[in-house]
C-alpha cells in the first residue's frame, strides 16, 4: 500500500524558515513526480511545488509564482524522499500542506492531478 508521510510543519514567525519532508512507501518513487499542494481555511487546495524526473537521480523542478525566491523543493533517498525548504516565510503561507505524488509524467497545476496523497503537516506563520 502506498503511504506518503509528511514531517516538519509547526509554528514559526514571519521571515522565519521551515523545512517539509515527505517519504514515499509502497513502491519506488524514483522515477515518480512529486511535490507539494497547500490549503489555507475557506480556500482551494492549491499547487507549491513539484519535481519531475528525467533521467537517473536528475529532476527538474517547479515552484508557483507566489512562493518563487522563498521555497525550493528536492528529491533525496534516492527519489524516494521529497522536501520543501521554506525561507522567508509570511502569514499568508499558514496552511496545511499536502505531499502529493504521480507515477509518471509531471504534476500539473492541479489538486485533481496527483495520483497519491499524504495526510497534511500544519504551518502556521504568526506575524
Amino acid at each position: 500500500q502506498v503511504q506518503l508521510v509528511e514531517s516538519g510543519g509547526g509554528l514559526v514567525q514571519a521571515g522565519g524558515s521551515l523545512r517539509l519532508s515527505c517519504a514515499a512507501s509502497g513502491r519506488t518513487f524514483s522515477s515518480a513526480a512529486m511535490g507539494w499542494f497547500r490549503q489555507a481555511p475557506g480556500k482551494e487546495r492549491e499547487f507549491v511545488a513539484a519535481t519531475r524526473w528525467i533521467g537517473p537521480s536528475i529532476y527538474l523542478t517547479d515552484v508557483a509564482d507566489s512562493v518563487k525566491g522563498r521555497f525550493t523543493t528536492s528529491r533525496g533517498n534516492a527519489g524516494n524522499t521529497v522536501h520543501l525548504q521554506m525561507n522567508s516565510l509570511k502569514p499568508e503561507d499558514t496552511a496545511v500542506y499536502f505531499c502529493a505524488a504521480k507515477r509518471s509524467g509531471s504534476i500539473q497545476n492541479s489538486p485533481q492531478d496527483p495520483d497519491y496523497w499524504g495526510q497534511g503537516t500544519q504551518v502556521n506563520v504568526s506575524s
